[in-house]
């Protein structure tokens, strides 16, 4: 028999910042410009060039917009199970994790659906893509991600439905050769961790010539039981995870390009941790059985770039893509003998198309969009004790839709000395279609539109430094998860399907300082957020025949989120460099007799630490990420088994990492994390964090 307990965690290290943030953000401003200016050099920054904030490239100091960037050199360094490992600690960036095998970001108090998710330009997001705390992101391999880029705040301008937190955008390489000679080349990486026994392997070669390159990748990662701080093997920890990638790059004529991508991502048999063991206010699992099997993505796109100027444009990219999810699961409830067996799929499509063009002191983006979502879905139950079986209702009605159609502009204006300009417009109309479900008999189709806009300055204040400042509104359209799960529903409630739902908004407006000296770069935001229209589940005091409470999805609940955000890096010296980040969120949800916290804010977190390069071959790395306590819980946190309801901890560890380039070709990597062992969790995640954990990366090149 198992014998289940509690989790544990490790004793309450609590820090509790002062509730003036404006005074606090107003001394960062002052102390920041008056040390900037006075570098000598602005020209050697440690700046990275980003395309998500304006959807071309441009170094993120000089765009208005607050955005995290992950470069592939950092990432070579961050260890990851998930692309949402490689955020963990950034400013801006909360990472949250139900089970192992699956992880998200929240941004901005935001998750799930509520924050759009992009690879390659292209949606994750799909029309079940739930607004919560999901797996989806986890189908995109960690080691083929050539940058990470984070987007914080709303840019539905730009992108359209789900920015309202912000855009996570995974980029993969483009493969690319130098001189007219075909050649090959090819590189191989390794990584394991010593708290799961885990390798994550990927081959990766690549063919071509100036002009022509190909690329093929496969990747398999293999995670065994994990051992949390103290020395605990957690049961229920297990997966495996494959991997693969094709990509195609080729241009025949200087102003014409054209580029292929295909992934493919596979988790055969991965458990749900917090299913099936007991977390806080239970005393056993909620399930005896939760697997997602499997999870599966299947992904292709066609881009094709034309750099032939005309009159309306200077030149555009047409985007046509396809990406397919699985969503898998086998369940059995605690002590039931019925084991239902459900499979939804989402079918996604899209065309998209930018122009470009560039007048008297302005720089013009526009462009549309199309995609289209067909959902099938199927559920069935076996009974283990008589072996009957039987259809059920699906997760979703199958043959369900979504279909979308954008069109945006954006302006760059930069006539007015020392003052860049940004504004944008976008228009949107969404069809979603749920046809009656089997034995319910209800069925769904609405056309919700939405316009929005933003405005954006950044104004020099001195050669090193610029003032920032953003106002926009971000949307989300309701999705089949939010129209769908209609019907009898747990705690012997039944949801009545909505058709009247509408898009949910967000105001937002941040202001802030970017600096960049030969020394030192930075930026400093303060956030203020208006989240109105929110869906969520509603009682209308009626009952079925039955006995059962009607509740129904409703735009009734509003939030108020504001915050702090603060990175920095200084160079000391040729051979030493420290960073350090803080994000600081608050939340409140209201509805229309009640006020509550908002749910899963993050505590306040970051990162600090300090790097040594000893020599051009050997560097050394010392860091310590860490979030203080938060007891700031809303009704549905104290319920949420994965949550204390006497709040989450806070914690730190400290993290040591050396990296040593033995050749042109070949180069290592040496970490020890958490090396205090200590047992601690991340607020909202639902299981604890790995205990001291000793890593080996090899990079090598071919």
């Amino acid at each position: 028999m198992t014998t289940f307990s509690q989790p544990k965690l490790s004793p309450n290290f609590s820090f509790r910042p002062r509730q003036r943030p404006g005074l606090l953000f107003l001394s960062i401003i002052s102390v920041c410009a008056s040390l900037a200016t006075q570098a000598k050099d602005p020209s050697n920054t440690l700046d990275a060039i980003q395309v998500t904030g304006t959807r071309r490239e441009e170094l993120s100091q000089d765009i208005p917009v607050a955005v995290t960037i992950k470069t592939r050199a950092e990432l070579d360094r961050t260890p990851a199970q998930t692309v949402a490992d490689l955020l963990h600690g950034e400013i801006g960036t909360f990472v949250q994790q139900t089970t192992p095998g699956q992880g998200v970001v929240i941004v901005r108090g935001l998750k799930g659906s509520e924050v759009l998710h992009l690879v390659d330009g292209f949606r994750l997001n799909n029309a079940f893509f739930r607004n919560a705390p999901n797996q989806y992101p986890a189908l995109v391999d960690a080691l083929a991600v050539e940058q990470v880029e984070v987007v914080r705040g709303p840019s539905s301008v730009l992108y359209g439905s789900d920015a309202m937190g912000g855009v996570v955008h995974m980029i993969t390489k483009e493969p690319k050769f130098a001189g007219r000679e075909w050649q090959t080349s090819g590189i191989w990486k390794s990584r394991y961790g010593s708290a799961d026994s885990s390798t994550h392997n990927r081959i990766a070669l690549q063919t071509g010539r100036e002009g022509l390159a190909m690329q093929l990748g496969s990747s398999y990662q293999d995670v065994k039981t994990l051992r949390v701080g103290g020395g605990e093997a957690l049961p229920f920890t297990e997966f495996t995870a494959r991997f693969a990638d094709f990509a195609l790059s080729w241009q025949p004529h200087e102003q014409h390009g054209l580029q292929v991508k295909m992934q493919y991502a596979r988790q055969p048999k991965t458990p749900r941790f917090d299913e099936l063991v007991p977390g806080f206010g239970q005393t056993r699992p909620t399930s005896s059985e939760f697997l997602f099997i499997p999870q599966a993505r299947y992904f292709g796109l066609i881009r094709y770039k034309n750099g032939a100027a005309t009159t309306l444009y200077d030149g555009f990219d047409l985007t046509i893509g396809r990406q397919d999810i699985v969503d898998g699961r086998l369940n059995r409830d605690f002590g039931s003998p019925n084991r239902d067996t459900e499979q939804s799929r989402s079918e996604l499509g899209g065309v998209l198309m930018q122009f470009d063009k560039t007048l008297t002191d302005s720089l013009w983006t526009y462009g549309f969009e199309r995609f289209d979502d067909r959902i099938t879905s199927t559920r069935t139950r076996a009974n283990i004790s008589t072996g009957a079986i039987s259809a059920r209702a699906p997760r979703f009605p199958d043959g369900s839709s979504m279909d979308s159609n954008g069109a945006f502009v954006a302006l760059d204006y930069y006539g007015i000395e020392r003052l860049d300009i940004q504004a944008g417009l976008r228009h949107s109309r969404f069809d979603v279609k749920l046809p009656p479900v089997p034995g319910v008999g209800i069925g769904i189709d609405i056309s919700p539109k939405q316009t929005t806009g933003n405005l954006g300055l950044r104004f020099t204040l001195t050669e090193q430094v610029n003032f920032v400042a953003n106002i926009g509104r971000g949307f989300r359209a309701p999705n089949v998860f939010d129209l769908g799960a209609f019907g009898a529903r747990p705690g012997n409630r039944f949801n009545q399907p909505n058709g009247e739902l509408a898009p949910e908004v967000i105001d937002s407006v941040d202001t802030g300082v970017k600096w960049s000296t030969e020394k030192w770069q930075g930026e400093a935001y303060v956030f203020k957020s208006r989240y109105q229209d929110k869906i969520t589940s509603l009682e209308n005091g009626d009952r079925t025949p039955a006995g059962q409470i009607i509740v129904r999805n409703v735009n009734a609940a509003a939030l108020d989120l504001y915050g702090i955000e603060l990175m920095s890096r200084y160079q000391f010296s040729n051979k030493t460099k420290g960073y350090l980040s803080a994000t600081l969120t608050r939340g409140t949800e209201k509805l229309t007799l009640s006020e509550d916290n908002a749910d899963r804010i993050p505590p306040l977190f970051g990162k600090v630490g300090v790097s040594f390069s000893a020599s051009d071959a050997v560097s050394f790395d010392a860091y310590s990420l860490y979030a203080t306590r938060q007891d700031r819980l809303s009704a549905r946190d104290l319920l949420d088994p994965r949550i204390n309801p006497a709040g989450t901890a806070g914690w730190v560890s400290l993290n040591l990492r050396a990296d040593w380039k033995l050749s042109d070709t070949i180069k290592m990597g040496f970490s020890a994390e958490n090396v205090a062992d200590k047992r601690y969790r991340e607020h909202g995640t639902g299981l604890d964090e790995p205990g001291r954990n000793f890593g080996v990366s090899l990079d090598w090149g071919f």
